[in-house]
């Protein structure tokens, strides 16, 4: 029992936030291609495996972020009793969970057509190196965003078997939401990241936190209601971005407070509510 609570803690599955920021792209992405006056029994389908999909390669890229990050983890308050950094996992047993783990990804991602299936696995060793980034750059957020909103084009090349410039512009606007969102995120350890030398957006960004926020979460919102107009929707598309737009200036912007790790938290976890948000939007507008 306590190796599976360990396994448990090692691959955060306590903390859905980190699957469900995975998850939520490959959801719009998805819907955005998916033709609902087809039978929806595929639809659905295609959500349970991107979800399995985004639990299995999240719990990997945990245990390889914690692999390489094991001498940082052990001086952050935040992360220093990490299975790993605490000496009670080992290395050896971390590879083994993480093989596991990418091989019933795998197995899930077999499921698609060959053309996702070669554009994921081509995802496979920027979504492995990244933790390495904020040792090297200011921008370890950039590279994550990337990474993290991969799953928007799979879940459209899943139904359409190609791609266009529609996908790429919600692709894009993922990318601003990741980078603002953990820009947010890294304010938690900003002090001891600092310390030890490590990069990050909110160390660049420190004195002007939110007006940086202000830029990503703009351009978010311009490609998003872009890609709405390639999608052709309808015209309540523009009215209900009025929710997006408040959840992000209004709601994330004005409670976060950068020196209060706990503000940062909740204004971090609130993108759970977004993605959701972002997904009915997609989804009503494709049925309008």
């Amino acid at each position: 029992m306590n190796q599976l609570n360990l396994f448990i803690e090692l691959t955060r599955l306590k903390k859905p936030i980190g699957f469900m920021l995975l998850f939520w792209p490959c959801t719009w992405g998805l819907t955005l291609a998916y033709d609902f006056s087809s039978n929806l029994s595929n639809y659905i389908f295609y959500l349970i495996l991107f979800f399995l999909g985004s639990v299995l390669m999240r719990s990997a890229g945990c245990i390889v972020n914690d692999i390489l990050d094991k001498e940082f983890d052990a001086k952050v308050f935040r992360t220093k009793n990490r299975p790993i950094a605490s000496g009670n996992i080992s290395i050896k047993l971390s590879i083994l969970y993480t093989l596991t783990l990418c091989f019933l990804a795998l197995l899930v991602l077999l499921n698609f057509n060959l053309f996702t299936v070669i554009l994921a696995l081509g995802s496979m060793p920027l979504a492995f190196t990244y933790p390495l980034m904020k040792r090297f750059t200011y921008w370890p957020q950039l590279f994550l965003g990337i990474t993290f909103n991969y799953g928007l084009i799979l879940g459209w090349t899943a139904i359409k078997g190609e791609i266009n410039i529609t996908p790429l512009l919600f692709y894009l606007g993922a990318i601003f939401w990741t980078l603002g969102y953990d820009t947010i995120y890294g304010y938690q350890d900003i002090k001891d990241d600092e310390i030890i030398g490590l990069k990050s957006t909110s160390i660049k960004f420190k004195g002007k936190a939110k007006k940086f926020l202000f830029l990503c979460y703009s351009f978010f919102l311009i490609l998003f209601l872009f890609g709405g107009y390639k999608m052709q929707f309808h015209f309540s598309y523009y009215l209900l971005a009025i929710f997006p737009l408040i959840q992000l200036f209004y709601y994330q912007i004005k409670i976060f407070d950068l020196n209060n790790p706990a503000s940062c938290l909740k204004a971090f976890k609130s993108n759970n509510f977004f993605g959701l948000i972002i997904f009915i939007i997609i989804l009503m507008s494709k049925n309008l």
